[in-house]
């Protein structure tokens, strides 16, 4: 059968791309990044009857292997996030550890017009590829974001169908799409709309979002709040084509400028996996500091350095530390190696239990004697504690609520837990993390680091 996608055209673009990986050059991971312009005439979904069309160039970055033979046969398509006004690669920056530990091949998609050419509603300002340099990209051209979700599809198609435009030797035989906040909101959508007819992807990482989904017609969710209008509710459909992964934090469930994903929650099926992560925040320590020195060989010091708790987020001076529990990413983690053997051998992950609520609208979190949120994805940093970190934050400013918050227990409280003092801690968080290793929700190949990262922040 003929794929109702159409099939783009790629241009390479030689030079370093304008892409944010982290505070490393990709060659320190063993990796190349190349950027490509793909042109081609993409379809709105908005409406009834015969779609519109409209022409478009956008970017899109390739970072593959350096060594060809790591390749593990699996290609990630991200929707690059721009809530902060600039085309970002959360995932990446949130799991680059695993996907370069494992081999993936790695596509980042300009999908939405803010990050291309800015225009739009931002959480920060224009950081769009046309301000940053003009001249780069006079070439590029969105119609608008109701054209995104086919211009995805475009570029996943290309992936698997003429893989030689942007990955050169590397021949995936499973296409997997990512996409992480405000993206995980246009995945949602395309989840539920696009990916019936598209059928391009294997399955779908859907990483924090909210509880309703993007708009086909392209208008701003943002603008959308600000002008009183109320995103409705927007659960999975029921028949799910292929894997979903779900992952969500403390902060997703309650909301923090969206409305949360309690609205939304719907038990898991053959084909959709939630996992609700006790003691996160929708962005942390790891998210702003850690991840952008995390190579795999920074000394565990400069890591447990980058989690000691701080109120200065992004030049701003907050009232209380954000989240700065390590355990987010690791997850994450864990929760991208679950769908790739979901996706290859039928494997599937585990479930897990929601983190516990009360029935307000929103809901509040329940939580122990130590203010930590009970029931979700367990981790030995809440089973084994010595500090509270939680989704929510008590700051007007609309990045700390998405940040969260954290509090190190006072030397009493350490003292009463533990009164065998860093032996016994180690001890017991050693048990817990092997707990969870084997519940499948952290990995092996983690476990060295965080027992050596324990050790350093006690």
């Amino acid at each position: 059968m003929t794929s109702v996608v159409a099939m783009p055209s790629v241009t390479p673009v030689e030079g370093k791309p304008n892409f944010i990986i982290g505070g490393y050059d990709i060659s320190d991971v063993g990796y190349t990044a190349t950027e490509f312009f793909v042109s081609g005439t993409a379809s709105s979904y908005a409406g009834e009857g015969a779609l519109d069309d409209a022409e478009y160039t956008t970017r899109v970055v390739a970072m593959t292997p350096t060594d060809v033979t790591k390749f593990n046969g699996t290609t990630i398509v991200e929707w690059l996030n721009v809530s902060g006004g600039v085309d970002a690669p959360a995932v990446w920056l949130m799991a680059h550890r695993e996907i370069v530990r494992e081999g993936y091949a790695y596509v980042g998609v300009s999908a939405q017009a803010v990050g291309v050419q800015g225009g739009g509603d931002t959480l920060v300002g224009d950081f769009s590829l046309k301000r940053q340099n003009p001249q780069r990209y006079s070439a590029l051209n969105h119609p608008g974001d109701t054209y995104s979700f086919d211009i995805f599809s475009q570029v996943g198609r290309l992936v698997r169908e003429a893989p030689a435009e942007l990955l050169g030797r590397l021949t995936p035989e499973f296409v997997v799409a990512f996409g992480e906040s405000q993206s995980a909101m246009f995945l949602t959508t395309y989840i539920n709309h696009i990916d019936q007819l598209a059928r391009v992807f294997d399955g779908f990482l859907v990483h924090s979002r909210f509880g309703g989904a993007a708009p086909l017609d392209g208008a701003s969710i943002l603008a959308l709040l600000e002008n009183g209008h109320q995103l409705d509710p927007s659960p999975f459909r029921d028949d799910l084509r292929v894997p979903v992964m779900n992952v969500i934090t403390e902060t997703d469930i309650v909301g923090a400028i969206l409305p949360g994903y309690y609205s939304a929650r719907q038990p898991d099926n053959e084909r959709l996996r939630t996992w609700e992560i006790a003691g996160t925040a929708h962005a942390d320590a790891y998210t702003i500091k850690v991840g952008f020195i995390d190579t795999g060989s920074a000394p565990i010091e400069a890591l447990a350095a980058g989690y000691a708790p701080s109120t200065e987020l992004m030049g701003q001076q907050l009232k209380q530390p954000f989240n700065f529990g390590p355990q987010h990413h690791y997850v994450l983690q864990a929760a991208i190696a679950g769908l790739h053997a979901w996706v290859r051998t039928g494997t599937t992950p585990p479930s897990a239990p929601r983190l516990d609520t009360d029935d307000g609208r929103p809901p509040s979190l329940l939580v122990d004697e130590h203010g930590i949120v009970t029931g979700g994805v367990r981790t030995p940093w809440v089973e084994v504690p010595i500090a509270r970190t939680s989704g929510g934050g008590n700051d007007d400013n609309p990045m700390s609520l998405l940040f969260g918050s954290g509090e190190r227990f006072d030397e009493a409280t350490r003292d009463r837990l533990y009164p065998g003092g860093k032996n016994e801690y180690i001890a017991r968080f050693t048990e817990s993390l092997d707990a969870a290793i084997r519940a499948g929700y952290l990995l092996r190949a983690d476990r060295s680091e965080i027992l050596q990262l324990a050790a350093a922040t006690y």
